[in-house]
C-alpha cells in the first residue's frame, strides 16, 4: 500500500498542519490598533473639548469663573468637566459684606457701599474639603479668567499671605 500522497506528489506526513498562529497575531494586531484608536479618540476629546472625558486638566493653570443657575459664582481650577458636572478645587467665592445702619437715609447710603470680598472655601462652620462636584444642569457657563482680572490678583495676594 503507498503512503498518502497529495497534488505534488508529498507525502501527507510532511504536509504542514493548518496554522492558526498567523490569523492569532492578525487579530492582535487589529485589537491593539483599534484601542489605541479609541484612547487617542478620548484624549483629543477631553482635551480639546467641553467633555473632559478622561479628567485631563486641559488649561487648569488658568483660573475658571462657574456661573450657577441660582446666581452663585465660583472662581477655581475646574479639573474635570464633562455634561454631568463640574469638578472645581481650589475654590473662591464672592461675598457681600453690609456695613450696620441706623437710619433709612444711612441704609440708602450703604447699599451703594456695599464690599465685595473673596472668602476662601474651606473656611466655613462645616468645614468643606476644597472641592466641589457641581450638578452640570446647574452650571451656566465656564470662562477663563485673565491672569490680571482683579479676581486672579485678589486669589494670587491671598495665597501669597498664606506662606
Amino acid at each position: 500500500m503507498e503512503p498518502n500522497t497529495t497534488k505534488a506528489g508529498e507525502s501527507a506526513a510532511f504536509q504542514k498542519p493548518a496554522s492558526s498562529g498567523g490569523s492569532f497575531v492578525k487579530w492582535v494586531i487589529v485589537v491593539v490598533v483599534i484601542a489605541l484608536i479609541i484612547v487617542l479618540g478620548l484624549y483629543f476629546i477631553s482635551k480639546y473639548s467641553r467633555f473632559n472625558v478622561l479628567g485631563l486638566s486641559g488649561s487648569n493653570n488658568n483660573w475658571q469663573a462657574v456661573f450657577l443657575t441660582n446666581g452663585q459664582v465660583y472662581f477655581g481650577k475646574v479639573v474635570k468637566e464633562n455634561s454631568k458636572s463640574v469638578l472645581l478645587r481650589d475654590i473662591y467665592y464672592l461675598q457681600v459684606t453690609q456695613p450696620l445702619q441706623t437710619s433709612g437715609d444711612q441704609q440708602q447710603q450703604a447699599q451703594a457701599q456695599n464690599e465685595l470680598s473673596l472668602v476662601k472655601l474651606g473656611n466655613e462652620l462645616h468645614g468643606p474639603k476644597d472641592e466641589m462636584r457641581i450638578n452640570g444642569a446647574h452650571v451656566l457657563f465656564v470662562e477663563d479668567l485673565k491672569a490680571d482680572s482683579r479676581v486672579v490678583e485678589a486669589i494670587t495676594n491671598y495665597k501669597n499671605s498664606q506662606q
